[in-house]
């Protein structure tokens, strides 16, 4: 076969193990990044976005969903790859625990991308403009760096790897525009202190709203977690906290401030914060309404990864974000 000139979009860990795989199999890969370093999501910012909810399509948009207290829930034998693991180095600079926090992440996903010699791919600071297939059967790929001009260049094959935890999807809540107190969603969620004194309500019941929850009930007055999903048995006061407690999902907010569950039990709160996912995001391909995205589906994809009518031209990489062994 003859070798392909691929372009990659993103250089979290997807991006990166793909690069690295096309160029095994003998091909030229270009990763196109748009932050300043490799790793994604791993990549903390201390800053969030002017827009709480993450709603306006033209906001500057952070990329990260990282907060400080953030640890793996999956152990780190896992979390590697076949023929480079992600081991404890022993090193006193670098966390050791079994589920280590998101900085010991980066590290890893560093030395990955040195010990196989990916930097010299990488355009960082590169945002891809659009991407779509020319009549030719190539693809063009249109990018920026920073206030440049955009450049047009031609690929064979473009690999899409642009993570899926930057745009927020919000819970649908009756009464929501009429609702006096605050919102954001969990994307721009990073310390606990600014919630100190406040009765705080949390959408979801998945991995982020269990952390923030903790987090939270440190220093807020009430934390109140809504989730369509807990069984009755679970509900009330959580062991361990005298200011947590788990509901059913909203059934409506309203003009004074309280928040009304499924139960019939309310609650006066100053903060909703949705804990309730992110969208599949790719403002840049272009494919003709070949590919889309649908109740946050993308598809048709064959095994998540090719669209039949595109392959091998087009592939994702990294979109399923839960697995079960």
């Amino acid at each position: 076969m003859s070798s392909c000139n691929v372009a990659v979009i993103g250089a979290g860990p997807g991006g990166l193990v793909a690069a690295r795989e096309l160029l095994r199999e003998g091909h030229k890969a270009v990763v196109f990044e748009r932050q300043a370093q490799v790793g994604g999501t791993w990549v903390y910012q201390p800053s969030v976005e002017a827009d709480p909810l993450g709603s306006d399509p033209s906001r500057p948009i952070v990329h990260s969903s990282l907060y400080p207290s953030l640890r793996t829930n999956l152990p780190r034998e896992v979390m590697g790859f076949r023929d480079y693991p992600f081991l404890s180095t022993g090193l006193a600079h670098r966390d050791s625990r079994r589920f280590p926090g998101h900085r010991e992440v980066l590290h890893f996903i560093n030395d990955f991308t040195t010990e196989f010699g990916l930097t010299d791919l990488i355009r960082f600071e590169t945002e891809v403009v659009y991407t779509g297939l020319g009549a030719d059967g190539k693809w063009k790929l249109r990018s920026r760096r920073g206030n440049d001009e955009e450049v047009d260049e031609i690929f064979d094959a473009v690999v899409v790897c642009n993570g899926h935890h930057t745009e927020p999807r919000l819970a649908e809540i009756h009464g929501i525009d009429a609702w006096p107190g605050k919102q954001m969603h969990s994307h721009n969620y990073r310390i606990p202190e600014p919630f100190r004194d406040q009765v705080v309500i949390l959408i979801g019941n998945a991995f982020s709203a269990d952390d923030i929850s903790r987090d939270i009930a440190q220093v807020a007055k009430e934390v109140h977690v809504a989730s369509r999903s807990v069984e009755d048995s679970m509900l009330g006061k959580q062991p361990g906290y005298d200011n947590m407690w788990l509901h059913p999902t909203v059934e409506s907010v309203h003009r004074d401030g309280t928040v009304i569950f499924r139960d019939g039990s309310g609650v006066l709160a100053d903060v909703i914060m949705h804990c309730t996912g992110y969208k599949y995001y790719f403002p840049f391909l272009g494919t003709n309404g070949i590919v889309t995205v649908d109740d946050n589906r993308v598809g048709p994809l064959y095994k998540h990864v090719f669209p039949p009518a595109l392959a091998p031209g087009l592939s994702f990489v990294g979109l399923p974000w839960m697995v079960h062994f």
